[in-house]
């Protein structure tokens, strides 16, 4: 049996805690197998105010050859660069970069136990996945715009062909292995863009097109971002993958976490052709660290997507088999009541750690 090395960034504030559980989960699933093999590196904004360097040399490399990297969270306010950009998510900038993780990946699904903040939407109504360019667009400019005599400032907003073809085809192809929109079960590509204003976006949009023509079984879909904010809230099921740019896939992704209980029901994969890093989507929220109330779903979720990632990498049917039985322990912890305080229950991160292991071991003894 192979082994996987997992290379671990527990990072800031409530980082800890929430990758600690996902890891406490991974490990029961597996039991006592040696499927997995975690360890810890260092980076973030409390490794920068120790070292001055929030992404060490050593971590890099070693998330380069692992097999996949799991991350808590990172960035504390207050720790910035001179510039004023923060300096605790350059781990996580650095290894878009140089991993060359140019697909974000972020379902947005509303699952059992949790109340949407749309009335009236049902479990099975939203469920959708956006798609983030993650390498290119305007944040390709971080670290090269420009001030000017405290007079002005530029940033470019960046995209090529190249960059397009590869996000748009994961796009497709997520939408074509998936089981549709919920309002209609077509599978559907929307490119949300600006196309109707920014040459940039247009281009985008054409390359959208030339991708799209090669999956004649995927429908293909367009909204503008604008417009977008307000489909996401009042026709969710309308929706199956959609694809965009870098900052507008930063911004609506956020829209959609809400919509199904928060920051802390969004996983996340970033994802290369070669790599992998999994993360909730939610910021490392310092003002609750270390009191045990974090929600920890969001990273637990995020490392079920890494092994089904790994599955598909390495034609490993276990990894399968022990994603897909996290996700369902998930649902049955969230059926159950055990929820967190910003999900509407008050369940500390000890005891969603301990309802999930719970579920997944009951699940071993009725099989």
């Amino acid at each position: 049996m192979q082994t996987y090395e997992i290379a671990v960034i527990h990072g800031d504030g409530i980082g800890p805690e929430v990758c600690q559980s996902a890891i406490d989960v991974i490990q029961a699933a597996i039991g006592n197998s040696k499927l997995l093999a975690f360890t810890e590196y260092p980076a973030g904004a409390e490794h920068f105010l120790k070292t001055g360097d929030g992404a060490p040399k050593a971590t890099m490399e070693a998330c380069r050859k692992a097999d996949a990297i799991l991350h808590g969270a990172a960035g504390l306010p207050g720790v910035v660069h001179p510039d004023g950009t923060e300096a605790g998510v350059d781990i996580g900038l650095g290894l878009r970069t140089q991993l060359d993780l140019y697909a974000n990946v972020r379902p947005i699904k509303l699952r059992e136990g949790i109340v949407s903040r749309l009335r009236g939407r049902e479990v099975g109504e939203i469920d959708y996945t956006i798609i983030r360019e993650d390498s290119e667009g305007m944040y390709a400019s971080r670290g090269a715009g420009a001030v000017v005599r405290e007079e002005m400032a530029v940033d470019m907003l960046i995209v090529t062909r190249k960059g397009i073809e590869r996000v748009c085809r994961s796009a497709f192809e997520i939408a074509r292995k998936s089981n549709g929109a919920p309002r209609d079960g077509k599978k559907r590509v929307t490119c949300c863009d600006k196309a109707n204003v920014l040459r940039s976006f247009a281009f985008f949009r054409r390359v959208f097109d030339e991708v799209g023509e090669q999956y004649p079984d995927v429908e293909k879909d367009y909204s503008y971002v604008d417009a977008m904010t307000v489909h996401l809230v009042e026709r969710p099921d309308f929706y199956n993958v959609i694809v965009t740019e870098n900052l507008f896939g930063d911004i609506i992704s956020d829209l959609g976490a809400v919509t199904v209980g928060g920051m802390g029901m969004s996983p996340t994969a970033e994802l290369g052709d070669h790599h992998g890093f999994f993360q909730a989507a939610h910021g490392s929220a310092p003002t609750i660290a270390g009191q045990g109330i974090a929600n920890p779903y969001g990273t637990i979720l995020a490392g079920a997507m890494m092994l089904h990632w790994l599955a598909e990498r390495h034609g490993d049917a276990s990894l399968t088999a022990t994603g897909n039985r996290i996700e369902a322990a998930v649902s049955r912890a969230l059926a159950g009541g055990v929820r967190t305080r910003d999900i509407g229950g008050a369940a500390l991160t000890k005891d969603v750690t301990a309802a999930v292991i719970g579920e997944l071991r009951a699940s071993v003894e009725v099989a």
